[in-house]
């Protein structure tokens, strides 16, 4: 039926492209496509001439792929492994995850996290996938894909809704498992709550807010984590708004999203950015919204924007070209900017 529905969709956009070929002098860009990915059915792609992304609606209506010149820069266990997924497993979870918190407090909802999603096309570059209705957090998911027809940038937006009948408390909480082994750079802003910029979360229930790790420090205004740290959990308060990641494919990783000091951050720390650093092939990029008080009925959306961009990943021993990460991040703002 999804099948079906999409197709339906995808002809009806192709034949506005091509009217609305007279009237514009760029291409139609490339139409949205279903196809079952790594073993994941009902897939929907979108794609334009520099990106590709793969979205599933199957299992947890997660970003499969978002690929620049051929390398996914999203960790999908399926894909490192060679082993795809079969229907009626249990699905692994990984690459391009969304969620919903506070990680402390928030019930299990597994609805939202891993369930079955509905997917359908809404667009040229531009799908919807829509979770069940999940009991445990009165909440139903609604997230919203959009590629620009040129160019790198992935526009996901997450819809929290209430369909319980009492007041909801949660927050959008941005999971995405990248390829591991990379170097984060985040941008500091003042004041924060953290007198080294991060804390990082110790075992047990404690949270150190002065911790040292030879492999994070500051510099010129930024906080680099360059390697494996002594706990893998890391958390900021910085009100910039966007952080890079630098991938040894030779691309940097980048997410752009609101900041609003005025309003509260319900995650436990107050956080508005996390950091999952492990040993292995994946790192969590993370950014964190604020609580949305939610009244019954009411929904709420926070978006973030999604970058891959070429940068030579610096070689054993050389620091990274901070000046060189900002100036290249804010070329691609201000080009998005002029569109």
């Amino acid at each position: 039926m999804l099948r079906y529905r999409l197709v339906i969709q995808i002809y009806a956009f192709a034949i506005c492209s091509c009217l609305s070929m007279a009237t514009s002098l760029a291409g139609p860009p490339k139409l949205p496509k279903v196809l079952t990915y790594q073993g994941y059915p009902n897939c929907i792609q979108l794609e334009n001439d520099t990106i590709r992304v793969v979205l599933c609606p199957t299992a947890g209506g997660r970003v499969l792929e978002y690929s620049f010149r051929g390398h996914n820069a999203l960790y999908l266990e399926e894909e490192v492994t060679g082993n795809p997924y079969q229907p009626g497993q249990r699905p692994a979870m990984s690459a391009g995850r969304f969620d919903i918190g506070p990680e402390k407090t928030i019930p299990r909802h597994t609805t939202l996290w891993s369930g079955k999603w509905t997917g359908e096309v809404i667009g040229a570059g531009a799908a919807r996938l829509t979770s069940g209705k999940d009991d445990a957090t009165g909440t139903q998911l609604v997230r919203e894909f959009q590629i620009d027809q040129t160019g790198s940038r992935l526009v996901c937006t997450q819809i929290i809704k209430n369909i319980s009948t009492k007041v909801t408390e949660w927050c959008h909480w941005s999971r995405t498992f990248a390829l591991g082994n990379g170097i984060c750079v985040i941008p500091l802003t003042s004041p924060s709550r953290f007198p080294h910029g991060y804390v990082m979360y110790e075992d047990g229930d404690l949270i150190s807010f002065r911790p040292t790790d030879p492999h994070i420090r500051t510099r010129d205004g930024f906080l680099e984590i360059t390697g494996v740290p002594r706990k893998p959990k890391l958390g900021m308060d910085s009100a910039a708004g966007w952080f890079a990641y630098l991938m040894r494919t030779d691309t940097m990783f980048v997410k752009r999203f609101q900041v609003d000091t005025d309003r509260v951050y319900n995650e436990i720390a107050g956080l508005t950015i996390s950091i999952w650093y492990p040993e292995g092939r994946r790192v969590e990029l993370e950014p964190i919204g604020p609580r949305e008080r939610l009244q019954p009925g009411k929904s709420a959306a926070f978006t973030e924007e999604w970058f891959l961009l070429p940068y030579k990943f610096p070689a054993d021993g050389q620091d990274v070209d901070l000046k060189s990460v900002e100036k290249l991040v804010a070329t691609a703002f201000a080009e998005h900017a002029k569109r």
